[in-house]
């Protein structure tokens, strides 16, 4: 296995190139566990940004026109290498992001998936061939590769957000600009150098961290060799890329913020529901998009619920992700750790009741495993995306009720529903999310379509249609 040391690139990707990058310096990427600086990634320029741009439109034309199943054989060959080296990859991951090592070994393989997925998709692109209701034409539908692609990827997810984008748009035939964040930009790097190390074709796959980001991004997507933005981030970022995309009118999709409601209903299973509600909240330490946010727990319920789960969060052993035994790591950094913080803190003022955490455990960006009771809906913490491990509980005594307070938000990503499987299933169907699990607290799958409602993005990624957002439609007439 390569160690990770050895394998940590701390450079632009441009053309085929690693680069230093131009005058604008470099930025420091910090181990949340101990705030040590383990690398200084360069900062891009525009003009670095534009000549990944400009590598990217030369290269369209060519990759484009590979064959589907040359495409599919590149990202067969990226699955099997991450595949052998997942265990540099999971370190890479805990190193930069500071989750904790079952999490980052998750991640890798959850990564490695995308790849695997898209390379089968590649070859089943699918179109149409039909008469016309009036019999006057052939109606003939083929779909082709959208463009350039430029993605956008979050810290909390550096692997798997990277081969999410990645593998879909490099199956369509599209060209790359993958602008990872700049708290992990190693991970990216990584990635990006096992496509270079199987044979992606120079320009094909591009790396920048611009600096400053916001002006930089908003020239790329300004371009107009860029036809497509895929972006994985808060809401508040994805409102300024839509309107930034609007003037070109560039094609977007977009996995904006959630806020997450579980209902565990009148009659579920104790044990179940505590399992399932764990995985739901503590899954990559409460840092992801799906992570539970709000706990509507039916009076009946409850009291048993917040005892089980005290019990288990104070159970869970908190520390450096390297050490492999620890099962909640770090924060990304201090500055997520706070907004933690802040939230619980809020949250008490506003008579919630601290039943377990609570509090920062310095020294990094480490944050105890919370629970809140007593929590009232409508209250900032149920309004708020935590990405954190807390969890915040709200009694309930009608169904009707429960469902009404899991839609009372703008978010609309995921939910939970855990009880009887036919009452729970009803529910399910009510809820106003692009995803529902029931009875269990994981439900991402690269097969799957993942994506949201209302201001939770526009767009699915995984699953059949993943591919789709990447292609356009051509349709032509003929003659019959």
């Amino acid at each position: 296995m390569t160690s990770a040391s050895s394998a940590l690139q701390a450079r632009l990707f441009i053309d085929g190139q690693w680069r230093d990058g131009g005058d604008a310096g470099d930025f420091p990427v910090l181990d949340p566990a101990t705030g040590e600086t383990i690398a200084r990634f360069p900062a891009a320029t525009a003009s670095d940004c534009e000549a990944a741009v400009r590598a990217a439109e030369r290269a369209f034309p060519a990759w484009s026109q590979t064959s589907p199943r040359e495409r599919s054989e590149l990202l067969y060959r990226a699955f099997h290498t991450l595949r052998a080296e997942r265990e540099t990859l999971a370190e890479i991951i805990v190193r930069e992001n500071g989750k904790a090592w079952a999490d980052a070994l998750a991640e890798a393989d959850y990564a490695t998936e995308f790849l695997r997925w898209f390379a089968e998709e590649a070859v089943r692109i699918p179109g149409d061939f039909r008469l016309s209701p009036a019999g006057d034409k052939r109606i003939v539908v083929s779909r082709h590769a959208i463009g350039v692609a430029l993605l956008i990827t979050p810290w909390n997810f550096p692997a798997a957000m990277a081969t999410r984008k990645l593998g879909p748009a490099l199956a369509a035939g599209c060209t790359t600009v993958l602008k990872p964040a700049r708290e992990t930009p190693l991970t990216a790097a990584y990635i990006v150098g096992v496509l270079d190390r199987v044979g992606a074709p120079a320009g094909v796959v591009n790396l920048v961290t611009p600096v400053p980001t916001g002006p930089l991004v908003a020239g790329m997507i300004a371009d107009p060799a860029v036809r497509k933005l895929s972006f994985t981030g808060s809401t508040e970022v994805g409102r300024e890329l839509l309107h930034a995309c609007a003037d070109s009118i560039v094609d977007t999709s977009m996995e904006l913020g959630g806020n997450a409601p579980v209902i565990v209903l009148p009659g579920a299973d104790l044990d179940d529901a505590v399992s399932a509600a764990l995985q739901a909240k503590m899954r990559n330490g409460g840092s992801a998009c799906t992570a539970a946010n709000r706990f509507y727990v039916h009076a009946s319920l409850h009291d048993a619920f917040v005892r089980r789960m005290a019990d288990e969060l104070s159970a869970v052993r908190t520390g450096a992700g390297l050490e492999r035994e620890n099962q909640l790591g770090a924060l990304v950094s201090e500055v997520e750790r706070d907004k933690v913080a802040a939230l619980v803190s809020t949250a008490v003022d506003e008579g919630a009741r601290v039943v377990v955490g609570g509090a920062a455990l310095p020294p990094g960006a480490f944050y105890a495993p919370t629970l809140l009771d007593g929590v009232t809906h409508g209250s900032t913490i149920t309004r708020r995306e935590i990405f954190g491990p807390v969890t915040a509980v709200v009694a309930y005594d009608d169904v009707d009720d429960a469902v009404r307070m899991a839609n009372d938000t703008e978010f609309g990503l995921v939910a939970y529903v855990l009880g009887p499987e036919h009452d729970a299933l009803r529910v399910a169907l009510r809820l106003d999310t692009g995803m529902v699990a029931v009875n269990r607290g994981v439900l991402s799958d690269p097969a799957a379509p993942f994506g949201g409602t209302k201001e939770s993005g526009i767009g699915r990624e995984g699953g059949s249609e993943g591919i789709l957002d990447y292609l356009e439609e051509k349709y032509i007439a003929m003659n019959p």
